[in-house]
């Protein structure tokens, strides 16, 4: 199984920038999928997460509002629309996959992890 995150960069604050999440070896369509962020020096950190259907999402507070996560389970690939980026949101940004359908934000009840994708966010 492998799942491989794209999309990062090096933006200005405001900025908005699209993480991708592609799933190879594994059909996403009946797991939940999760996004999570490492800063430097910093814990991992839950950022969304949403549901094998797509109809149930949860998002950190810090995000709310400015980050969507979706998915095409035809293209087993899960996206993060990120927007109004602030320099806080500069991090690791890092996709992983349940294996059952209901989403959470626990990072621990997550089985597959892809590489992280690097997001720099400057003032």
């Amino acid at each position: 199984v492998q799942l491989q995150a794209s999309g990062g960069g090096s933006v200005q604050a405001g900025d908005s920038l699209r993480l991708s999440c592609a799933a190879s070896g594994l059909s996403i369509g009946r797991y939940a999928m999760g996004w999570f962020r490492q800063a430097p020096g910093e814990s991992r950190e839950f950022v969304a997460t949403i549901n094998a259907r797509g109809d149930i999402r949860y998002y950190a507070d810090s995000v709310k509002g400015r980050f969507t996560i979706s998915r095409d389970n035809a293209k087993n690939t899960v996206y993060l629309q990120m927007n109004y980026l602030e320099p806080e949101d500069t991090a690791s940004y890092y996709c992983a996959a349940r294996t059952i359908p209901i989403a959470t934000m626990t990072q621990e009840e997550y089985r597959y992890w892809g590489q992280g994708t690097l997001v720099t966010v400057s003032s």
